[in-house]
């Protein structure tokens, strides 16, 4: 019997292991998510304050953002259906009440980043080609 526990786990190591298109999504999602203030917002603030401000800026954020975004690729891994999303797992763990309230929650807490980066991008990309272009 410890022989077939043995070779179930293994087998169920071994297919974890493969890299899958699902893999890559999830790194370009949460690579997205970490630094896209970063690129945006960042470079027009990293001439104000120097350069030691910035490492010690980054220090301190990476770890936070790692740490965050492991853990929610984690919790949305944690599902028993690989072809879940956030919402699915939600439901899954905590019930329906809970799944709505916390995808409500979460909608609201990703709805005003998008509108900033909308702002943001509009008004750096106006910016470079004023200042930069010299077309207006």
């Amino acid at each position: 019997m410890s022989e077939q526990a043995t070779t179930t786990i293994t087998d169920s190591t071994t297919n974890a292991a493969k890299w899958n298109k699902a893999d890559t999504t999830w790194v370009l999602s949460l690579f997205g998510t970490a630094v896209g203030a970063g690129v945006l917002f960042l470079p027009i603030k990293a001439g104000l304050g120097g350069f030691w401000p910035l490492v010690a800026l980054a220090l301190l954020a990476g770890p936070m953002t790692w740490f965050a975004h492991r853990s929610l690729a984690r919790f949305v891994l944690s599902s028993k259906n690989p072809d879940s999303d956030i919402t699915d797992v939600v439901e899954e763990h905590f019930g329906k009440g809970a799944a709505k309230l916390i995808t409500f929650a979460y909608f609201f807490a990703i709805y005003p980043i998008v509108l900033i980066y909308g702002v943001g991008i509009t008004n750096t990309f106006e910016s470079f080609i004023v200042n930069q272009l010299d077309i207006f």
